[in-house]
């Protein structure tokens, strides 16, 4: 009896896996199961560009973001000074911001028409013509924006990790001969790599992922050659075909995390000898402090300041039915995704717990990387075949029934859903999973001697000692929801608006004061699991040493 029961835990693990694989299926059957011309047109005309632009924007997003999070995370780990608490949490707050909103922030105050180069004008009395400044919309302005905005990626792992680790390396570095600034690179540094390279992982992924920022700021990507191949080309398999290619970066990019994270078992995890922070004095404080204010005013206070006061010139908008319609539509989108993905990642989670087969771990590793699938990939991949299953079931309720279904998935709230599912799933699980590893399995073996099904102790046991870990998750899941764009934009049914769509529609009409008030709606709904995730990342306490 409990072999049948558990095998239908696997069963589980395996329906939820395929609801994963199904929109990257697609993707391979529509791209190569069509023999049209047009990959070799694209080939011949845009693909070196998508390829030059993605790469020279992964290369210098890949290095600020090094510079920015390794930096700020080893002036708070090694040192101490006034206002250090305060940042500790601060650094974390551009993950708040979407990067499509941050471009619209930036182009609005260093355009052309924008406050600063206005005030350029008047106070050196020029004409537009008369004097050079860099473009914000450009290739360098979608780095500087996207770079900004995901450092904290990288310096939220490596801080961690610098938290981690034993004194005792570096004391026998100087015991050695080294300088202790050499003795840090040599053995502090080292043993982060694992931690830094997993940041940085992140931060290439979504910059892969990006089409708010870099269609804003003309920039020809993968995710805008898609959208410009599918609508302007009418291309279904040459937005396919584009859509693997982007896909095969992402699985070197998740390959090299991997191999990467092989080698973070050489940090210490003892307490007993945790190196100290050393206090400085005011002067190197203050320089301390202007070097780990620079990204965070650049990555928060600055756009969203720019967002206040726009929000502030339009604030007669504010209790229109439009945009209550705009919250309404987001807030129980996300709602219902958060609620469907907690109840999966449970699941799956639980099923790799009672029953830890190939199977069911190769379930949870399959979920766990949907995650990195840029939502422009997952929308191309679920939306051409829920629009086939639609004209199957129609034509055929057409023929029999003499009754038109009209598109049951393609075209409603569900294929969203389905496509939020498939990229946000992991971020429940990972919660979840670890919520489960810090349960005693003995409390699951005690309850299943007593005659107990693993459906009653997950809902009597597990459930409630879970509650900590279901809340984060169902935040996380539901605010990267409201900030999806890619995806939203192309599988929204008609006449449905979030606050995401709308706020990419009103900048792209160039009416960024009015898209100020959704944008702002968006940043304060992400600024709530960045409140938990600084509680978790602030547990480790360090001792401070006078220097």
């Amino acid at each position: 009896m409990q072999t049948r029961v558990l095998s239908g835990w696997s069963t589980t693990s395996l329906l939820i896996m395929l609801l994963v694989m199904f929109p990257l299926g697609a993707l391979f059957v529509i791209g190569y199961g069509n023999n049209s011309d047009i990959w070799s047109h694209l080939a011949n005309t845009v693909l070196s560009d998508y390829l030059t632009n993605s790469a020279i924007l992964m290369l210098g997003v890949g290095t600020m973001t090094i510079l920015l999070g390794v930096i700020s995370a080893i002036i708070v780990t090694q040192f101490n000074f006034i206002g250090k608490s305060f940042f500790e949490w601060a650094l974390l707050l551009p993950l708040a911001v979407p990067t499509y909103i941050t471009a619209y922030s930036y182009t609005g105050l260093l355009d052309v028409a924008g406050p600063i180069q206005t005030h350029i004008r008047a106070y050196l009395d020029l004409q537009v013509g008369d004097y050079w400044f860099p473009s914000i919309r450009s290739l360098g302005g979608a780095v500087f924006v996207m770079s900004f905005v995901l450092y904290p990626y990288i310096y939220l792992l490596a801080r961690a990790s610098l938290l981690a680790q034993s004194s005792s390396y570096r004391d026998v570095a100087i015991s050695l001969g080294y300088s202790p600034i050499k003795s840090f690179c040599k053995t502090n540094l080292a043993i982060a790599r694992p931690a830094i390279i997993a940041g940085l992982t992140l931060v290439l992924m979504e910059t892969l992922a990006d089409y708010g920022a870099v269609n804003y700021f003309g920039v020809s990507t993968f995710t805008t050659g898609i959208f410009r191949t599918w609508y302007g080309l009418d291309s279904v398999s040459g937005a396919a075909q584009l859509s693997l290619l982007l896909l095969s970066f992402v699985i070197v990019l998740v390959v090299i995390e991997k191999a990467s994270r092989k080698r973070s078992a050489y940090q210490d995890k003892q307490s007993a000898h945790r190196s100290q922070a050393v206090k400085l004095n005011s002067t190197e404080s203050t320089l301390a402090l202007v070097i780990i204010s620079v990204p965070l005013m650049l990555g928060f206070v600055v756009p969203v300041t720019q967002l206040l006061v726009w929000a502030f010139q339009s604030h007669q908008e504010l209790l229109t039915k439009e945009f209550w319609n705009l919250v309404i539509n987001t807030v129980s989108l996300a709602v219902l995704t958060a609620f469907v993905a907690l109840a999966l990642a449970l699941l799956i989670s639980y099923s790799n717990r009672i029953r830890n087969t190939s199977l069911t771990r190769l379930s949870k590793n399959t979920v766990s990387l949907g995650y990195a699938v840029p939502g422009t990939v997952i929308a191309v991949g679920t939306l051409i075949p829920l629009a086939a299953l639609d004209n199957t079931i129609d034509s055929f309720t057409r023929e029999y029934l003499g009754v038109s279904t009209g598109l049951i998935f393609s075209g409603t709230l569900v294929a969203l859903v389905i496509a939020y599912l498939v990229r946000f799933l992991a971020v429940a699980l990972g919660p979840i999973d670890t919520g489960l590893l810090s349960i005693n399995k003995n409390l699951d073996q005690s309850a299943l001697l007593m005659g107990h099904k693993p459906t009653t102790v997950l809902r009597t046991i597990h459930t409630p000692m879970l509650k900590g870990s279901l809340v984060t998750a169902a935040l996380i899941v539901f605010v990267d929801v409201m900030k999806e764009l890619p995806a939203t934009l192309v599988l929204r049914p008609f006449n449905f608006n979030t606050l995401a769509v709308r706020t990419f529609e009103l900048a792209s009409d160039e009416r960024l004061a009015d898209a100020s008030l959704p944008a702002i709606s968006i940043v304060l709904a992400g600024l709530i699991p960045v409140i938990f995730l600084t509680k978790a990342s602030l547990k480790p306490k360090r001792s401070i040493v006078v220097r």
